[in-house]
C-alpha cells in the first residue's frame, strides 16, 4: 500500500503539464475523492463504502494522509471485514496533505485547531451526515476529540490512537518550533524526516546498527520526501498552539476506545485522557513494543478491542452477523451492561497478547 501511494505520487509529479490528474477511483479499493469546501477552505474527503451505512470519520496525524495513516489497519483482513462491513468510511485529509498537493499559497490564512474541528462539522453537513463514529491518530485524534467536545450531539463514539489532549509542554512546544523552522527553510528532508519517523514508529521497526529499517519505515521516509514542507508546517503549527481539553473531556458522554503504543512519545497524554473521561464509557489499550502509529505498526492488535467496543453498538464482523447495518447508530438504545468496562474488552486482560488493556 505504501508502494501504491508512492507510484501514484510519482505519476502525478511526472505530469509534464504541471497539473495533477489522478484517477482516485482506483485508490483504496475504489473509494472516491470529494473536494469539500468548508468555511475555512477546501479539504479532501475520500469516501469508501455504502453511504447508507453508519459513517466512520477518520483524521490522520501530521504529515500523513489517510493512505499512509490508516491503510495498514484496513489491509488487515479481520479489521477490514469489521469496519467496512459496518461503516461507510469518510477519510478527511488536512489541506495540503493530499497526494501530489501543491504548496499552499502564503496569502491563505493559517487555521487554528478550532477551525480544523469546525471543518469536520462542515464535512458532515456536506454529506448530510448526522451522528458519526470517529477515528483519529495523534494530531488527528486531538482534532476529532475537540470536534466531539464542540459538537457533542454529532459524535456517537471515539476510537483514538496515541491521542493528544493537553496543551503542549514547554519541551514539546520548543521541539516543534525548531521543527517548524526546519520545515520552513529545508522542507521535508533528512533531519526533519527522522523527527517524524521517531514520532510515528518504535525503535524496533526504525532499526539500529545491527537491525535494518523495516520496509514500512523505508516507504514512509520516501513518502515524507514528497510532502510540501510549508503545508506540513501549517498543520503542525496549529497543533503546537492547541489548548488543553482536560475540562472538556469531563463533559463527554460518548464511548471512547484509546490505543497507545507503549513506546509512543504521547503515552502520558493517552493515560491522562483516560483518567479524565468517564470510566464507564472509556477503555485504554496499551500495545506493547509499538510506537504511536499503531494503525500501521501493529494494526492486528486493534482488532479484538474494536470488536468488543463495536458490540456495544450492535455491530459485528460478517461471520458473526450476516445482516449489514443500515440505520444511524443509537447508543441510547443499548442495554446498560454493554456499556460496562467488561463489554469493552477488560475480560481480555488475562490473555497474553500484544495488546494489554488498562482500566
Amino acid at each position: 500500500w505504501w508502494a501504491v501511494e508512492r507510484k501514484l505520487l510519482e505519476a502525478a509529479m511526472g505530469d509534464s503539464s504541471g497539473s495533477v490528474s489522478i484517477d482516485v477511483e482506483r485508490i483504496y479499493f475504489g473509494g472516491k475523492e470529494h473536494p469539500v469546501r468548508t468555511r475555512y477552505g477546501p479539504v479532501s474527503v475520500s469516501v469508501y463504502g455504502d453511504e447508507d451505512k453508519p459513517a466512520l470519520i477518520t483524521y490522520p496525524d501530521v504529515a500523513l494522509n489517510y493512505m499512509s495513516c490508516f491503510q495498514g489497519l484496513f489491509f488487515c483482513p479481520e479489521a477490514a471485514s469489521l469496519l467496512l462491513h459496518n461503516f461507510c468510511i469518510y477519510h478527511i485529509t488536512p489541506q495540503g496533505h493530499e497526494l501530489g498537493a501543491a504548496p499552499i499559497p502564503s496569502d491563505v490564512p493559517e487555521l487554528s485547531v478550532d477551525n480544523l474541528a469546525d471543518q469536520v462539522a462542515d464535512v458532515l453537513d456536506f454529506f448530510g451526515l448526522g451522528s458519526v463514529m470517529c477515528m483519529g491518530v495523534t494530531a488527528g485524534a486531538y482534532v476529532l476529540t475537540l470536534f466531539a467536545a464542540k459538537y457533542r450531539e454529532r459524535v456517537l463514539g471515539l476510537m483514538l490512537v496515541s491521542p493528544l489532549c493537553k496543551a503542549p509542554s514547554w519541551s514539546e512546544w520548543l521541539y516543534n518550533k525548531v521543527l517548524l523552522n526546519l520545515l520552513y527553510y529545508c522542507g521535508t528532508s533528512g533531519l526533519v524526516n527522522e523527527c517524524f519517523l521517531q514520532r510515528y514508529f518504535s525503535t524496533e521497526v526504525r532499526g539500529s546498527g545491527q537491525e535494518p529499517e523495516s520496509e514500512i519505515v523505508q516507504a514512509c521516509r520516501s513518502l515524507l520526501d514528497q510532502r510540501q514542507g510549508v503545508n506540513v508546517c501549517r498543520f503542525l503549527k496549529a497543533i503546537n498552539e492547541r489548548h488543553d481539553l482536560t475540562e472538556a473531556l469531563k463533559k463527554l458522554r460518548c464511548r471512547t476506545l484509546i490505543f497507545v503504543g507503549e513506546n509512543s512519545q504521547f503515552h502520558a497524554d493517552a493515560v491522562h485522557m483516560t483518567t479524565k473521561l468517564d470510566r464507564r464509557y472509556c477503555a485504554l489499550v496499551e500495545v506493547q513494543a509499538c510506537g504511536s502509529l499503531v494503525t500501521e505498526e501493529q494494526p492486528h492488535a486493534m482488532l479484538i478491542p474494536m470488536e468488543y467496543f463495536l458490540m456495544g453498538y450492535g455491530m459485528y464482523r460478517p461471520s458473526q452477523l450476516e445482516s449489514s447495518p443500515r440505520s444511524t447508530l443509537n447508543p441510547f438504545c443499548i442495554s446498560p451492561e454493554l456499556l460496562s468496562p467488561e463489554s469493552m474488552g477488560v475480560k481480555l486482560k488475562p490473555i497474553k497478547t500484544r495488546a494489554s488493556l488498562i482500566v
